[in-house]
């Protein structure tokens, strides 16, 4: 099973990354590779990872990378990770079209 981000949580993670960055670098290098291991550990357990508290009725799981949550979905062969959030932000309810599909801006793609 393969793991992919849509673009707006790669842009979510890349900005984490940039956030981390500008106060210690070394902890943003810790955080990636935090984050990559628990990541890859979903390519084997997909399931892993727990329902969203706030939504369970829902087939997205999260894992957390402290203080960050992974928000995921898994759909045919592929971990689809739709959401990086810190943990103060209340999430809101995922759409069916959040793992992996993606429009561009000005409705095309």
């Amino acid at each position: 099973m393969k793991i992919v981000f849509t673009p707006s949580a790669r842009d979510q993670f890349l900005q984490t990354l940039a956030y981390i960055r500008r106060d210690k670098p070394s902890a943003a290098v810790s955080f990636r590779q935090k984050a990559e291991k628990v990541l890859l550990r979903l390519r084997d357990y997909p399931e892993s990872g727990r329902t969203l508290p706030e939504f369970p009725d829902i087939h997205y799981r999260e894992v957390i990378v402290t203080p960050y949550r992974f928000f995921y979905r898994v759909k045919n062969d592929a971990v689809w990770v739709v959401a990086v959030w810190h943990g103060a932000q209340i999430p809101e309810e995922p759409s069916e079209n959040s793992a992996n599909t993606y429009q561009a801006p000005g409705g095309q793609g």
